[in-house]
């Protein structure tokens, strides 16, 4: 199976990936702030099903094609990065639309239905899958086999982590209301921060992988 020095890089690399304010986490974000704990958990719980339903499809589908070719892998990691880094730019120069989360005035909603709406977010969150397609598989021991059984191990990883994170960026949202509405730079700060850290780890995967 994945081996703990290749779980370890995996897991920093997602963490690293997850903690960036994305459309995932946007969406907690506005949820907490104008629905309260309760619905930013409760969309973490969907966001979460929506990235498991997409690692099974890459370890059962995507995954195995790009594991047996090396072209294949090659493109897709090359337009994966490439992608990240768009991503990067485009968080950098719309930074300012964090603050609508703030200020949006949305309406309540039930349990099945923010569940629902988290989980639509979450499995067609283009950051996810850019990330399950081109990079997870960089971290796959083909030696060991059983490599779909491995992409779904590393897939757990990064939902555990994605749990953590996307919590905490819940919860401080609906803590923090009040100072958040007060300061929309400090919003414009972050968004800025994450698209710039989002450029860096595109141009980590372009220029990592395996040699075959």
């Amino acid at each position: 199976m994945v081996s703990t020095e290749r779980l370890a890089a995996f897991a920093a690399m997602s963490f690293l990936l997850i903690v960036i304010p994305g459309p995932s986490v946007l969406f907690v974000v506005g949820r907490a702030l104008a629905q309260g704990r309760r619905a930013a958990l409760t969309t973490v719980v969907g966001n979460t099903l929506g990235a498991c339903v997409l690692v099974v499809c890459v370890a059962l589908g995507v995954g195995s094609v790009v594991e047996r070719s090396a072209v294949a892998f090659t493109v897709l990691k090359l337009v994966g990065a490439a992608y990240l880094v768009y991503l990067g730019v485009k968080a950098v120069r719309e930074r300012g639309s964090l603050h609508a989360a703030v200020t949006g005035d949305g309406p309540s909603h039930g349990g099945l239905r923010t569940l629902w709406d988290g989980f639509a977010v979450g499995v067609a969150n283009p950051k996810t899958m850019v990330f399950f397609a081109a990079v997870l598989p960089q971290f796959v021991d083909r030696g060991q086999g059983h490599v779909p059984l491995q992409m779904l191990l590393l897939g757990l990883v990064f939902n555990v982590i994605a749990v953590g994170c996307d919590s905490v960026w819940g919860l401080a949202a609906a803590t923090a209301r009040g100072w958040f509405a007060r300061s929309p730079r400090r919003l414009a700060m972050v968004g800025g921060a994450g698209g710039l850290t989002m450029i860096g780890l595109g141009v980590t995967v372009a220029a990592t992988g395996r040699k075959d």
